[in-house]
């Protein structure tokens, strides 16, 4: 296995690790600089087994596929899927043609966790409006001089500091 320059980023010379002319590898530094993650996390998922590096000595080397399953295990977990589902979507996208049983459950959940997004949305926007309406009396207090209790919208008395 050779290090050959790649390319030029930004005037820097980007090594990656070239097995061939059709094989690059990436190293784990760099693949974390890429998507803005720590070396950590990146051990992380390789533990749950969902990025399978090659070893080179002590080095880790990933390969394309990899670096694209990294790429879809961070968009599962933006959107809050479990471990467990991101295993199951990497094998649905890993195994080149789904079943319709498969897609069915991957529907399913997705639907499930686009329900529970939903929910966790509009909790947000309620809490939003609920704080917006304390920082608009906190305010008001502070501009007629009256910092003292105040009775809330909800019938009760409120002290704030």
């Amino acid at each position: 296995m050779e290090v050959g320059i790649v390319g030029m980023a930004g005037g820097a010379a980007a090594r990656k690790v070239v097995r061939d002319k059709r094989d690059h590898y990436f190293r784990i530094g760099e693949l974390a600089r890429e998507f803005g993650v720590t070396l950590r996390t990146l051990r992380f998922y390789e533990d749950k087994g969902l990025l399978h590096p090659r070893r080179d000595g002590l080095t880790r080397l990933y390969s394309e596929a990899d670096r694209r399953r990294l790429k879809l295990v961070l968009r599962c977990r933006k959107i809050g899927f479990p471990l467990r589902d991101m295993k199951q979507i990497l094998e649905l996208y890993g195994s080149g043609g789904a079943t319709v049983q498969q897609l069915k459950l991957f529907l399913g959940k997705a639907e499930k966790q686009m329900e529970h997004l939903e929910n966790r949305h509009n909790e947000i926007e309620e809490a939003a409006g609920e704080l917006a309406s304390m920082i608009r009396d906190i305010r008001t207090r502070l501009d007629h001089g009256t910092p003292g209790l105040s009775t809330s919208s909800h019938g009760g008395l409120e002290r704030f500091p």
